[in-house]
């Protein structure tokens, strides 16, 4: 799941990060999953042990809106259309809610890897 990211370059860099976000902006909104009623965290794929346990930890609530908003695109995809504007995903609501768990999860795992690996040395 982690990737490298220029994120933290580009926000130290005032005159950067103000040429950068119109064309994340843009980049977003030609991707075109807003427009389907998806979040980001929604297109991040299952395949993953640290995704699939990410899942498991979400609140009831949450997991069933993620369902929810994966069929709906489903239905979008299959019939050809798109959701009405006022049921688009708004920036303001496209914040991140599995990711945050998913780097907690790759924490733990990197620190139990760690563990497991332990060489203890003994003085004599």
């Amino acid at each position: 799941m982690s990737a490298p990211s220029l994120t933290n370059f580009v926000v130290k860099r005032p005159w950067l990060k103000r040429w950068m976000t119109p064309i994340a902006n843009w980049y977003v909104d030609a991707a075109g999953y807003r427009r389907l009623g998806l979040r980001a965290d929604d297109l991040i794929p299952e395949e993953n042990e640290a995704v699939l346990t990410a899942l498991k930890r979400l609140p009831p609530k949450e997991a069933y809106d993620r369902v929810f908003r994966i069929r709906r695109a489903f239905q979008c995809s299959i019939s050809h259309t798109l959701l009405p504007p006022e049921e688009h995903t708004k920036p303001s609501e496209d914040v991140e809610y599995l990711s945050p768990i998913i780097r907690e999860i790759e924490k733990e795992l990197a620190e139990r890897n760690d563990l497991d690996n332990l060489v203890v040395n003994q003085k004599r």
